[in-house]
């Protein structure tokens, strides 16, 4: 969990070829934003980062849990709702401000 943060950080690179470290970090970018925003316009695509930041701390977290006789923090509802709700409240409140009638449509009941 402690080592996957720095393989986040992308950096940019004048030389024609890179090294497979900028290139891994990349090509996992590209692939992240291609399969998971495909259903989502391009303005949407400003969540892909910290969404694949997300899920990579979770997944290290979580993985590290099958480990015997270690406790993993993800086990905790304080630890999932730090990291929840500030990202519902977001875009909650961005899709408020950018398309007010479709968001309130979606706080009626089905059907009516």
């Amino acid at each position: 969990a402690m080592l996957m943060p720095p393989l986040l950080i992308l950096t940019s690179s004048n030389r024609l070829v890179q090294n497979r470290l900028s290139t891994l970090q990349a090509w996992m970018s590209k692939t992240f934003t291609k399969q998971l925003m495909l259903p989502i316009n391009f303005q949407g695509h400003k969540w892909a980062s910290i969404l694949l930041a997300l899920t990579l701390m979770l997944l290290s977290l979580n993985l590290l849990g099958l480990l015997p006789y270690t406790f993993t923090p993800t086990t905790q509802l304080s630890m999932n709702m730090a990291l929840a709700v500030p990202m519902w409240l977001s875009t909650v409140l961005i899709g408020m401000r950018n398309q007010p009638t479709i968001s309130l449509g979606h706080m009626l009941p089905e059907g009516t």
